[in-house]
């Protein structure tokens, strides 16, 4: 017989839990797949992301610094400029961001939107 119980299930589910807990979140999708082409200064991936704020964008940035997948790099001025890369731990989810994309367009219906 199958185990059901509660400590069964969060055992299955860690994983996938920790993965959507960061990747849940609205914008975070988006702003890794455009640091995956390429380092990006702050205002150009605010640019990049139509309808983002800026309190926003830092909110997430953060959020994915500290779970150890983006870097911020202040390059040096005049004029003083933030930037923003993948780490290696964040560069090595391309490969599933990539299948979820081709996933999306295969089952989920298209709304129209860009």
């Amino acid at each position: 017989m199958a185990d059901h119980s509660e400590q069964a299930c969060r055992r299955v589910d860690v994983g996938i839990t920790r993965v959507f807990e960061l990747f849940g979140k609205r914008w975070t999708g988006p702003i890794v797949s455009v640091l995956m082409q390429h380092p990006v200064h702050f205002a150009d991936l605010r640019r990049a992301i139509p309808g983002i704020s800026e309190r926003m964008l830092s909110d997430r940035l953060s959020e994915l610094g500290a779970a150890g997948l983006v870097v911020r790099e202040v390059d040096e001025g005049p004029p003083l400029r933030v930037s923003y890369r993948l780490t290696q731990a964040g560069a090595a989810m391309e490969p599933a961001l990539k299948e979820l994309a081709l996933w999306s367009e295969t089952y989920l219906a298209d709304d129209g939107g860009c």
